[in-house]
């Protein structure tokens, strides 16, 4: 925690919100410095990291990693509030007044309020000891009793090295034997690795709003996918945004994209 001066991060994909939030925020609390502004929970994970702020106001719905999947990797590493458009998921998961939230459009009163306990929570004690359980609680309010057990992050090996993968950054997983074949962006450039899971194991761990099975051996990132086009025997193939790679779609899965 900074000892003079609090510092907080600002996360929500939307760059007018931020910038709204940081110009109320510099109203309602001049001494709080703004260190960092995240476009996701990916980023504010590795904004936080950088910059250890005292406060993270999150937004609780983002494109790739949410805000409350950001916020259970940020722990209690700080003070969490969340930034939602959608007081019915807060009513219930804020209630027991440890974790802060504020409702779009963020109003004075409310936000002067959060501001208060932010004070106090600053200068008397650190984040809650139960943030872990609170965090999953509204993990499995907002996405359903799977949402906290799905797959973030993959370990891929490529070469000799081990890398880091955000399952977002995901194109597609192919099955290869007894592993899984890894094809994702790195620097926007094409990367191909394996990890040792079964491909079967690894997609009952991804998120079914962005991955769908398409064949036997291959899982499909939904926004990986430029355009899909008829093959013989009622089949498809899938071409990939930026890869030469085209991905088969069997008979069992056509039905996927039968508006084509």
């Amino acid at each position: 925690m900074n000892a003079t001066r609090p510092t907080a991060l600002i996360a929500d994909d939307e760059p007018l919100l931020r910038e709204a939030l940081a110009g109320q925020l510099a109203q309602a609390w001049p001494e709080l410095e703004i260190v960092a502004q995240a476009r996701n929970g990916r980023e504010a994970i590795e904004l936080f990291e950088a910059h250890k702020p005292d406060i993270c106001f999150l937004d609780v719905h983002m494109p790739g990693l949410s805000g409350v999947e950001a916020a259970r990797a940020i722990g209690r590493g700080a003070h969490l509030v969340f930034v939602t458009a959608f007081d019915k998921y807060a009513l219930q998961a804020f209630e027991h007044g440890v974790l802060d939230y504020l409702v779009k459009p963020v109003e004075p009163k409310r936000l002067a309020e959060a501001v208060a306990r932010l004070k106090d929570r600053v200068r008397e004690r650190g984040p809650a000891q139960d943030m872990d359980a609170l965090l999953e609680q509204l993990a499995e309010r907002l996405g359903g009793k799977d949402a906290g057990k799905r797959l973030r992050w993959l370990h891929v090996s490529l070469g000799q090295s081990l890398r880091l993968v955000a399952v977002e950054d995901v194109d597609f997983l192919r099955s290869d034997e007894k592993y899984t074949r890894v094809a994702w962006r790195a620097d926007g450039k094409p990367v191909d690795g394996l990890v040792r899971t079964p491909l079967k194991e690894l997609s009952a761990q991804l998120d079914p709003s962005r991955f769908v099975q398409v064949h036997r051996s291959v899982v499909v990132n939904l926004s990986a996918i430029s355009h899909v086009k008829r093959d013989l025997n009622e089949t498809a193939l899938i071409h990939l945004k930026g890869r030469e790679e085209v991905l088969p779609v069997s008979r069992t899965y056509l039905h996927l994209f039968q508006q084509m």
